[in-house]
């Protein structure tokens, strides 16, 4: 049975032998070179066409080319080997077999051509594939790898407070953004004909390389697409396979992206000078302005820059050479048609208004206190190159009367050894930030400038008698509840007897407890927490908004003078509790996050409260939390108390800075041990504002009035200029109730009493009898001062009952778990 001439693998078999082995080895080498050349060939022609940036641009990914390529070489060899097929005439009969099908071959030719195209071919793609198609990167690269972009942190009403980056600042543009005459004259200069070339330029690179021989003039031969590529995907080295796989790569870019979307990733990709990436941030750099705001002598400058950024830049060591450059654009803009000579001479006499070259910052505490707040929800990449777009609570012209107020008063205060100040301004029904001034001088390296105080752990003085007095009121005590400013020592188990003293070195006796905490008195303090316990205030203080009493065992009766630190930024939140009506709001310093993509989810955002200040957008579909953390009617006590300008004259006077005329505003102070700080805080039902004074050294000042110096006129200097014009009020409840009492008996008012007088109760501690003879005839009959008392402190296991309606001298019993208090200096 003989073979049939059509069977294929006869026919392979018959064409080997024609061939002759010295064929077959060739084959070989070529079939070899194919398969090392697959993979890359069809990873480029996948980037070529699978997947497009801009779907209308998407080709069918086909293989016509390579296989019209293969038939060709395949043409060209047979031409090279000679051979003939001949066979026998096939017989005509059904009865006899068909004949043995015979060849007379001809022995291949080779010529030495043939060997040496191999020899070549073979090379060749060895070459390209280990020196150049290696390691290649995908071209879509340029756009799953995001470019480190800036993030910006802007005021409430849109003025950017500071930049953050890491070695790159830029700032994303569409193309649509950027002028026509920034756009031609970059091509003007480095890529004329952009739009017509496929990813290179033989002509720009000839031209470049006779320009360069024996000149100092910078020529690029690059186009733009492959300076792109230089910038994103490849290293800048200057080495032949660098500039292969950058052709290479300039090619499979062109094929994946549309022109203008080359051009809108260069514009926002290459250098233009030290950290300023992209054409937005280098018009912000050297003019102070937008890109879509420059004119047509500040394009040329700015289109002339990338070729060599140092040697150009107006901020070099020779300004010469930028003006020089841009003279050179606008004439290469005349030579490609996009000017006239007479708008290119126009252009190059219009002035240039150079920017600072500086980095500038507004209320940099504000901005580093918001930026640990990112890093915390977001991290530090995200910080330095996610391009977030963060707007901020932050008042500037409030901001700028705060650091007036601070220079005003520490200049009077330079030979009392007072350094510094720090003002934090809020609004307490929104938790905005509306000013932080963390220290006099951010930049004042000597004087620890960069500490922010608002943050920072201090000794708080009397102003935290808020929360001592909060606590008493929501445990029944009332405005007219009677306490003995009289002398006491508290014995201590294993520890020395605690004796405290009013700021002022007198007993002042019966007083009630709006006269105690007007006035700010000691005693009457320790007394009262005396009877509700350490542990009571230190949680009511937490539940407020203080975050750093975080060991009860440090803390003891000294606690409500001042004994235990807090945060600017806590007692602003516990002030802001007593004006929200009893809500405690946190401080919300970032109003809303998103990043150049607007796609990052925001975590900050939340509803404001209607009557917020409308220059503040939120589209935010959750609400601010709030905390209700003491009742509303004690809240408006406190807030009527603290405002209370007569019960406070004996201490301050009729006339201090506490008042600010025509308006009600609730107010409290504090100094510390050693006079080492000075507070004031007060607030309405819209600004809080906090002070305070010292030094960041601990060092104590040499003196301090409080209400007169110090904190207060800084206070009284904001808040009177917030309130001007400014209707202002206090939180109010519907459940306080007034009545006339005799302020001698706690109780209703009779005849005989001497100085009857209306105060504020909730309607639950109303006084039910009135006084009498009996009654009064002890408090009209002269007594000394009353001798001192001693007792021995330890805790109360339940807080005593309201003392409301109990004897008129009202003295604490004691008992319970001991604590171990510290002690400081006699406070107000």
């Amino acid at each position: 049975m003989y073979p049939d001439r059509h069977d294929v693998s006869f026919i392979i078999q018959k064409y080997l032998r024609l061939l002759g082995k010295p064929f077959i080895l060739i084959t070989i080498g070529l079939l070899t070179c194919l398969y090392w050349l697959v993979k890359p060939l069809d990873r480029l022609l996948l980037s070529f066409h699978q997947a497009s940036f801009s779907p209308r641009h998407r080709p069918t990914l086909t293989l016509k080319p390579l296989l019209k390529t293969g038939i060709y070489t395949l043409w060209w060899l047979r031409r090279q080997i000679k051979f003939q097929w001949q066979t026998l005439p096939r017989p005509t009969g059904l009865l006899h077999p068909r004949p043995p099908l015979t060849f007379k071959p001809l022995q291949p030719l080779l010529k030495p051509s043939l060997l040496v195209f191999t020899a070549i071919l073979l090379f060749g793609s060895v070459f390209l594939y280990v020196y150049v198609l290696k390691g290649l990167p995908h071209p879509k690269r340029l756009i799953e790898v995001k470019p480190a972009v800036s993030t910006k942190i802007y005021a409430r009403d849109g003025r950017l407070l500071y930049k953050f980056y890491d070695q790159e600042n830029r700032s994303i543009v569409s193309l649509s953004q950027i002028p026509q005459p920034v756009i031609q004259a970059t091509l003007a200069i480095e890529d004329s004909q952009f739009y017509q070339h496929a990813g290179f330029s033989l002509k720009g690179i000839t031209r470049a390389f006779k320009k360069n021989l024996g000149s100092d003039t910078i020529q690029g031969g690059s186009t733009i697409t492959q300076q792109l590529i230089k910038s994103t995907l490849l290293s800048s080295e200057k080495t032949l396979q660098r500039k292969l796989k950058e052709l290479v790569l300039a090619i499979a870019v062109e094929s994946y992206f549309t022109k203008d979307e080359i051009l809108t990733m260069y514009f926002n990709q290459i250098p233009y000078g030290g950290l300023n990436y992209g054409i937005e941030e280098a018009a912000q750099y050297y003019f102070a302005k937008s890109i879509k705001d420059v004119n047509l002598a500040e394009s040329a400058l700015l289109a002339g820059l990338p070729a060599a950024p140092t040697n150009f830049s107006p901020f070099g060591a020779d300004p010469q050479r930028a003006i020089a450059r841009q003279h050179l654009v606008l004439q290469r803009m005349v030579q490609e048609g996009y000017l006239s000579q007479a708008q290119a001479d126009t252009a190059k006499t219009t002035p240039l208004q150079f920017a600072s070259p500086k980095n500038n910052i507004l209320a940099p505490h504000f901005v580093m206190y918001v930026k640990d707040k990112l890093v915390e929800e977001y991290g530090e990449t995200a910080l330095t190159h996610g391009g977030l777009e963060v707007m901020t609570s932050l008042d500037l012209d409030i901001q700028e009367l705060a650091q007036y107020a601070i220079d005003q008063e520490l200049a009077q205060l330079k030979s009392v050894n007072v350094s510094n100040a720090a003002v934090l301004v809020t609004n307490p029904k929104t938790g905005e930030v509306l000013a932080m001034v963390g220290s006099r001088d951010y930049f004042d390296v000597q004087h620890d400038g960069q500490v922010n105080v608002t943050l920072r752990p201090r000794q708080p003085g009397s102003s935290i008698k808020v929360v001592t007095y909060a606590l008493a009121l929501e445990k029944g005590y009332t405005p007219a509840t009677i306490i003995n400013d009289s002398p006491i020592t508290y014995h201590l188990p294993g520890s020395e007897p605690y004796t405290p003293k009013n700021y002022d070195g007198r007993y002042h006796g019966r007083v009630t407890l709006r006269q105690a905490l007007a006035n700010s008195y000691n005693i009457p303090a320790v007394k009262t927490l005396a009877s509700l316990g350490v542990s009571q205030m230190l949680n009511q203080g937490r539940a407020m908004g203080i975050t750093t009493w975080e060991d009860d065992a440090r803390f003891g009766l000294a606690l409500t003078l001042g004994g235990g630190e807090v945060t600017m930024v806590d007692m602003a939140v516990v002030f802001g509790s007593l004006a929200n009506t009893g809500k405690r709001l946190d401080l919300h310093p970032i109003v809303s996050v998103t990043d150049f993509t607007q796609s990052l989810p925001d975590a900050f955002a939340c509803s404001p409260k209607p009557g917020s200040n409308p220059l503040i957008a939120r589209a935010a579909a959750t609400a601010c939390p709030e905390t209700q953390v003491v009742k509303p009617e004690v809240a408006a006590l406190m807030s009527n108390i603290l405002a209370d300008n007569q019960a406070r004259s004996p201490a301050f006077g009729s006339h201090s800075l506490l008042e600010i005329p025509g308006h009600q505003v609730a107010v409290k102070t504090g100094t510390t041990n050693s006079l080492r700080d000075n507070w004031t805080i007060g607030y309405t039902d819209a600004y809080l504002v906090a002070v305070w004074v010292g030094n960041n050294d601990n060092t104590p000042m040499s003196r301090v009035a409080s209400g007169i110096t110090g904190a207060t006129p800084i206070w009284h200097t904001i808040m009177s200029a917030l309130l001007k014009d400014t209707p202002s009020a206090l939180p109010q409840s519907a459940d306080l109730v007034s009545a006339t009492i005799c302020p001698l008996t706690n109780t209703l008012t009779c005849p005989a009493c001497p100085n009857p007088k209306t105060e504020l109760f909730t309607k639950d501690t109303v006084p039910q009898t009135a006084c009498n003879d009996a009654m009064l005839l002890p408090y009209l009959t002269p007594n000394p001062t009353p001798p001192a008392y001693s007792t021995t402190y330890v805790e109360p296991t339940q807080p005593l009952p309201s003392p409301a309606r109990s004897a008129p001298d009202f003295t604490p019993p004691f008992s319970g778990r001991s604590r171990n208090p510290k002690v400081p200096r006699p406070l107000r």
